[in-house]
This record gives C-alpha cells, structure tokens and sequence, in this order.
C-alpha cells in the first residue's frame, strides 16, 4: 500500500483517515467539496486535494487514479442519489486489484442476521423518515450503496459503524460479523479508532469482502469479550 484515495477527506472520520495515512507513509489524495477545502489546512502541501462532490464520476475518476486504496465515507446527503452515486463511481473506477474500504452505520445488513433492538428499529424509521421528506438525507441510498458493493467481485470491505464519540484513541476497535453479538453490546466507538479501524482494513486480507460490525476495544462488552476469550 502507498498511495490511497479518501473521499470525503474534510468530514470529522475524513481527517482522522488522512492523519492515519499520512502516518503509515502512504501518499494521500483527498476528495471533498469546494467548500470544505479549508478544513483540510492543518495538512497543506502533504497531501493531494481535489475539489469536488464525492458522487461526481469525473471527480471521483480523477482521484482514484493509480491508487492502491481507496478509504470512502458513504454519505447519504439530500435524495440525489449520493451514497449510491459515489460508491458506483468507486467501483467503476478504482484500479483492478484496489482495496476498497467503505464506511456506514449498523443499520446496514449484509445478510438479514443482524439483530436490532425495539428502539433502534423505532429510532432508524423515524428519524429517517423526518430526514428524507426534509431532503436532508436519504438512508435508503446508502443501504442501495452498501448492496452495491456487496454485489461486487472488487476487494471491498464495508465498515460498520457504531456510536460515535469524541476522545483520545483507546485502540483498534473489535469487531463481530453480526448486529446483535454480545461484543458489540457497549454501542459506542471513538471516531479516531473508528478511523484507525478504516485505514488498517487496507492491509488487512482477512477483511476482504466482509461488512465487519465494530465497537470499542475498550468497552464494557469488547472487555468482557475479551476476558471471557
């Protein structure tokens, strides 16, 4: 792995991917709205940024040129399509052999064997419901996105995120294949490991073409996982 792609390099997850990057030595090309080219000072002149939406199939072209990795965070913006649209883009375009590394939530399931709670089912489908009619976001274009993926032959891996909270790293988080699992019980994930979690997937195979559910290293469930190990 040397040179890698992030799109949507200028989000809060996007800056932790780069700063992680940048501290495996691999070279790094950001992708990120013209508005949002600011946030991404602090690496002036180290990293590569191209201006533009994450769903622009010229923009997303471009970026991923010769790129041995390719780190996206589906982000289901407005009813325009964007999570599918950028993951299409990804995978139309990413170098042959590319590892793709794609993030979402827990409300996405590969294979239906994901266990939710009464509240988290509750929670999703109204606030998702609120989100679309005010065409903020889209929640089912990303699922559309995820399917996608998970209907390609590429090397991907689709990251599942957790609660996410701010702090120091504690860890590369752990993770179960399945929503429901008793390690994944704490729900909550430091956005920096999360990150962590992201950018380690590139070198690791075993990850290939899986949808690994993650949580906290240093939660009560990930603990008393562990201990019972």
């Amino acid at each position: 792995m040397k040179k890698v792609c992030i799109l949507g390099a200028s989000g809060k997850l996007g800056q932790y991917m780069v700063q992680h990057a940048l501290d495996r030595g691999y070279e790094v090309v950001g992708v990120c709205r013209q508005k949002s080219v600011h946030k991404l000072e602090r690496f002036e002149n180290r990293i590569k940024i191209i201006p533009g939406a994450t769903n622009d199939r010229a923009v997303v072209e471009k970026a991923v040129a010769g790129c041995d990795g390719v780190l996206t965070v589906l982000v289901p913006w407005g009813v325009q399509q964007y999570s599918s649209g950028t993951a299409q883009a990804v995978l139309d375009f990413a170098d042959d052999g590319a590892r793709l590394i794609f993030s979402c939530g827990w409300h996405i399931s590969r294979d239906g064997q994901d266990v939710y709670s009464r509240k988290f089912k509750l929670l999703l489908s109204v606030v998702g419901k609120i989100a679309k009619l005010l065409r903020f976001v889209d929640l089912d274009d990303q699922v559309e996105a995820c399917r996608r993926v998970f209907a390609s032959d590429k090397r991907w891996t689709v990251v599942r995120g957790s609660d996410l909270e701010e702090g120091e790293s504690q860890g590369l988080p752990v993770w179960s294949r399945h929503v429901g699992d008793a390690v994944l019980a704490s729900n909550r994930t430091r956005r920096i490991d999360f990150a962590r979690f992201m950018v380690e997937a590139l070198d690791n195979d075993d990850l290939i073409q899986e949808a690994p559910a993650i949580v906290g290293c240093q939660t009560p469930s990930a603990l008393e996982h562990s201990e019972e190990s």
